[in-house]
């Protein structure tokens, strides 16, 4: 068991409304000749492409954009970004848009680098070392993708979700500029919401860092819940609580807007220091099976998965209630914590995620399978608050069926 925690971050973060036209400025420790923009033809009908790329040519930068990423990207997006990076030849490359175009980008600097095919960094701490210089611009409020040090691609052939983890993947600059969000229709603002909701619970009631059973000297991509992760935890459930629908009910508000750009960036930080979990876990061979985004998957399955965890995470539970704004005056703490997982309901309800996987198109023959390849993602079974078995994971997703 460890005697201390760490806590990474991206190596510059900006946060502000309107800070995107300065990232020429951003980009000078660089020096930067060529940029690589990632990103995808949405956001270049709604303008969001060209309000990147316009001050970086103003600056004299030659700008090279690829469009081809894609909602839960596979491995012919990765390998066609990854060609248009190696003919471009950039000095910078930028992911642009919601996490499966920063992920993607990540996947591409690394192989730009290094070398080698993208799945050779599959798992935690295969990138060799340093990538090219990564800058990510989020243009949704949910994945944390711009601090986080994971990439996820689909495996389409096994019908499941692979991460490639490491610390070098982090970007080197963070602009977070919640303007970029106000195009983001009501579907993906409530998708990418709710997964900031999820990282934020999952890293606040994940394993004690003192109780992970791991040696202090052994590599491990999380660290477990500690001060630092519930520090920007607590923050994030509480500006999603008061954010996310009018987020999602009221695209041009740009309060609402900000508020729900600070906690993913906010989430992002806790999760990826802290924890994902079991609500993870399950979600990414749902989300191979039938292709639902990953923060509606989350979303669908982060009650479920709370009730589970409710016996070992009772204290965690009252306080996430608090700041979700549940009436917890005068209550015990068991009754506190029920009222958070009914809070969570509620907001799912609110903002139109489904609430059974039936809704998905999921068969109750494919629940076993979801159980046993999640429960073979063992360092997130680790790092749950409470130490499921395969049984309970086909528990939960009966209960979720």
């Amino acid at each position: 068991m460890r005697s201390f925690w760490n806590f990474y971050s991206a190596g510059r973060i900006v946060f502000g409304s309107g800070s995107v036209q300065h990232l020429a400025h951003f980009l000078e420790p660089w020096s930067p000749r060529k940029v690589l923009v990632i990103a995808d033809r949405i956001l270049q009908e709604v303008g969001v492409v060209t309000q990147v790329t316009e001050p970086l040519k103003a600056a004299g930068i030659e700008v090279g954009v690829s469009l081809d990423g894609e909602p839960e990207p596979t491995f012919a997006t990765a390998d066609k970004c990854i060609s248009a990076a190696k003919s471009f030849q950039p000095d910078v490359i930028i992911g642009l848009g919601g996490g499966s175009n920063m992920d993607v980008a990540k996947i591409t600097a690394a192989v730009i680098t290094h070398g080698g095919h993208f799945s050779d960094n599959f798992g935690f701490g295969k990138v060799p070392g340093p990538v090219l210089p990564l800058v990510c611009i989020p243009t949704t409020s949910g994945t944390g993708s711009e601090v986080s040090h994971a990439a996820v691609l689909t495996d389409q052939a096994n019908h499941i979700k692979v991460s490639t983890l490491s610390h070098y993947l982090r970007p080197a600059l963070a602009v977070v500029d919640p303007k970029l969000t106000v195009t983001c229709p009501p579907k993906p603002t409530a998708d990418s919401g709710i997964d900031a909701l999820t990282h934020a619970i999952e890293a606040y009631t994940a394993t004690y860092y003192n109780e992970m059973p791991i040696a202090a000297d052994e590599p491990f991509p999380y660290d477990g819940k500690h001060v630092m992760g519930d520090v920007c935890a607590e923050k994030a459930i509480s500006l999603v609580g008061q954010h996310l629908v009018k987020a999602v009910k009221e695209p041009q508000n740009l309060a609402a807007r900000e508020g729900m750009s600070l906690a993913a960036t906010l989430a992002g930080l806790a999760f990826s220091n802290c924890a994902v979990a079991v609500v993870h876990a399950l979600e990414y061979p749902l989300g191979g099976a039938v292709h639902v985004s990953h923060g509606a998957g989350n979303g669908l399955l982060l009650p479920y998965v709370m009730r589970y965890n409710l016996p070992a995470r009772t204290k965690e539970f009252a306080r996430i209630a608090e700041l979700l704004g549940a009436d917890t005056t005068g209550v015990t703490e068991a009754v506190a914590a029920e009222r958070a997982i009914a809070s969570v309901e509620q907001l799912r309800c609110d903002i139109g995620i489904p609430e059974r996987l039936r809704d998905l198109g999921v068969t109750r023959d494919q629940l076993p399978t979801f159980a046993q390849k999640a429960f073979g993602i063992t360092r997130l079974m680790l790092l749950n608050g409470r130490k499921p078995t395969e049984a309970d994971l086909l528990a939960i997703l009966e209960e979720a069926f």
